[in-house]
């Protein structure tokens, strides 16, 4: 591998990292059940997308160039309930899933070092246009996916104990008390109110 395209695997797996750690981070602090409850009408909570993007980048970077690190995920079987994925029962403990997750990084971050970015694999789920795919294009791919997961982890846990922010040493949020907040989110909402208002109401 180029000492070019070195450089780029790193920036890649950099960036995947950083929102592997913020999703996980998610979980810090919080109870069992917290973890585990279902937040939205279609049931998302913390553990599970722990569980569904652990999943899914293994699938992605090492079981897609036939790489095998004795991880088992029977919930992406093909005959499993749907959204098996997308939730922990209660035998499955929050240890067992961050460490399946932290399993799975490290065995797709050495898919990635070792096999480098022009590697190409096959993604049976995407049918025809899964043939011959890049290990440049299934990186951004995980990488995209775990992030926008890592957004939904951060609204959830900012709706059960108001807990916000990119990671515990950069909140990336302005640094105001209780009382800004609370005017902030009052003055979002008259905007929001005076937007909706009927012209024809004058």
């Amino acid at each position: 591998m180029s000492t070019q395209q070195n450089d780029e695997v790193e920036l890649q797996l950099r960036y995947l990292q950083i929102a592997r750690d913020a999703l996980l981070w998610k979980l810090e602090g919080l109870g069992e059940y917290d973890i585990r409850r279902p937040m939205t009408p279609t049931g998302t909570n913390l553990l599970g997308l722990v569980k569904h993007v652990a999943s899914v980048e293994y699938g992605y970077l090492t079981q897609c160039f036939g790489r095998d690190a004795g991880i088992v995920t029977p919930w992406m079987d093909d005959d499993s309930a749907d959204n098996a994925d997308m939730w922990a029962t209660a035998e499955e403990s929050r240890e067992q899933i961050v460490s399946l997750y932290r399993q799975a990084w490290a065995s797709d971050d050495a898919a990635v070092r070792e096999l480098g970015l022009d590697a190409t694999g096959t993604v049976p789920w995407w049918g025809e246009r899964g043939q011959h795919v890049t290990m440049r294009h299934l990186l951004v791919h995980v990488t995209a996916e775990t992030n926008r997961h890592a957004g939904h982890a951060d609204i959830i846990r900012e709706m059960i104990d108001s807990s916000a922010g990119l990671r515990e040493t950069a909140a990336n949020l302005p640094s105001q008390d209780e009382g800004w907040w609370v005017n902030y989110v009052e003055t979002l909402e008259r905007a929001a109110r005076e937007a909706d208002r009927d012209p024809a109401a004058g």
